[in-house]
Formats: structure tokens, C-alpha cells, sequence
């Protein structure tokens, strides 16, 4: 998912928010392509990250209004299966920057529809939205975690599955939480406001490790917290 064009590029918290519109699928309404693989025992991406307008100014769709870093911009940039990128640039007037831009759009409302990022009228209800997607994160990671015993064996494939899984299911889960959290913030008490942002930085963490592959270390835990979200007395049997 790399793109290397100088002050044209974008940089990595760009790099992650292409990767959490694109909900791990080619942008292009029309491809219902899987960015993220796994053939045997190899794991990896084929997204390519494509300039909506021309990264140089003699490029597919090229505009002379716009400098190198707007080009690079979160704006400019879509996420693209290979044959889609090479499509839409060896064609490019049959796919002119408006359509294409359009094709981003349309894809991030169509992912906010299916994330169900609606505005409930009591706690109890958005609880019950948000609960299946912990649940379903939390045994994702004790089956497949690396808490798990195949940490001491280097050989171990279970490694291979536990990053497919967190780019493909855990990673947009959070990004689904997120969308409610937000969506529904007028319903939060003061202290979980609180435990709403450590959430965010948590899955910032996460994104940098798994999508740029930034080994620096130092990122935040998964706050307990957010499990207890929403709960009063009368519906804290939901645990």
C-alpha cells in the first residue's frame, strides 16, 4: 500500500484512514475485491493507494492547481485493487477525477451504512449495538492471540492467521465502535467520554502496527472500560 512520490505522498495517519474507508475492499463500487490475502502460509495486501488527481502534473487526470503535498492529501487519495488502479490511469478520460472521487464517497457511505452508525435514544439500546463487536473482537483474540502458546514457537502459522484476522475483522470492527461511540456521544457519562478517547488511541496504535507495520512499540493496551460502556443499573446483566 505504499506510494512513493515525493511531497505527492501520503503520510502514514493518511496511509491508515484510505485503509479504514476502505473497510479492507477496492474502493471501486463495481469491485468487490479483497485488499488483504492469504495463500498457503504468505499473508499480505495488494492495495495500491491511487491519485485521484495526478501525483506529477503530466499525469492520468493531472491538475496544475493543485501543489505536490495537496496531491498527496487524505482528499486526493483512493484505496484500489491493482486492476482497478491500472485501469482508471491507462483510461483515464473514461474515468475523469470527479467520478473517480465519487467512487471514495460512495464507498465510505456505503461502510457507514453497514456499520449501522445511527443515533439510539436510550443506553441500553446502544449497548446492544456496540457489545456484539467487543464480543466478537474479545474471542478473536483469545483464540488467535498472540497471548496465545504459539508465542514460543517462531514456526508457528497461528501468527500468520492472528494478523489476518486483525486487519480483517479486528481492525474494522474497532472503526465500527468507534463510528457508534461517536454517533451516540450525547448518551456517554463524563468519565466514559474518557474512556471513549483512550479507546481511540488504542485503535491508532493498533492501525500503526498493522497497516503501516510500525514495529516502534510503545502503543497503548486495550482499555477494560470500554466493556462496562453504557451499563446501569438494569442492564448490566449484558456483561
Amino acid at each position: 500500500m505504499g506510494c512513493n512520490r515525493g511531497k505527492a505522498s501520503p503520510n502514514p495517519h493518511t496511509r491508515i484512514r484510505l485503509f479504514a474507508d476502505s473497510g479492507g475492499y477496492c474502493q471501486n463500487p463495481e469491485c468487490s475485491c479483497l485488499l488483504f490475502l492469504e495463500v498457503g502460509s504468505e499473508q499480505f495486501h495488494i492495495a495500491e493507494i491511487a491519485h485521484i488527481c495526478a501525483a506529477a502534473e503530466n499525469g492520468p487526470r493531472s491538475s496544475k492547481v493543485l501543489t505536490p503535498e495537496q496531491r498527496g492529501a487524505y482528499e486526493n487519495l483512493i484505496l484500489l485493487c491493482p486492476k482497478c488502479h491500472t485501469i482508471v490511469d491507462k483510461a483515464a478520460s473514461s474515468y475523469p477525477d470527479q467520478l473517480v472521487q465519487n467512487w471514495k464517497w460512495l464507498h465510505v457511505d456505503k461502510l457507514a451504512s453497514l456499520f449501522g452508525t445511527k443515533r439510539y435514544s436510550d443506553r441500553a439500546t446502544a449497548r446492544a449495538a456496540v457489545i456484539p463487536l467487543l464480543f466478537e473482537n474479545r474471542i478473536i483474540h483469545e483464540q488467535y492471540g498472540p497471548d496465545n502458546d504459539y508465542r514460543y514457537n517462531p514456526e508457528s502459522e497461528q501468527a500468520n492467521v492472528w494478523q489476518r484476522k486483525m486487519r480483517t475483522q479486528i481492525l474494522p470492527n474497532n472503526r465500527r465502535i468507534l463510528a457508534l461511540l461517536d454517533a451516540n456521544r450525547a448518551l456517554l457519562t463524563t468519565i466514559e467520554h474518557r474512556t471513549l478517547e483512550l479507546f481511540r488511541q488504542h485503535v491508532d496504535d493498533l492501525e500503526a502496527r498493522h497497516v503501516n507495520e510500525d514495529e516502534g512499540g510503545g502503543g497503548t493496551r486495550f482499555p477494560p472500560e470500554v466493556q462496562n460502556l453504557f451499563v446501569d443499573e438494569g442492564n448490566d446483566d449484558q456483561k
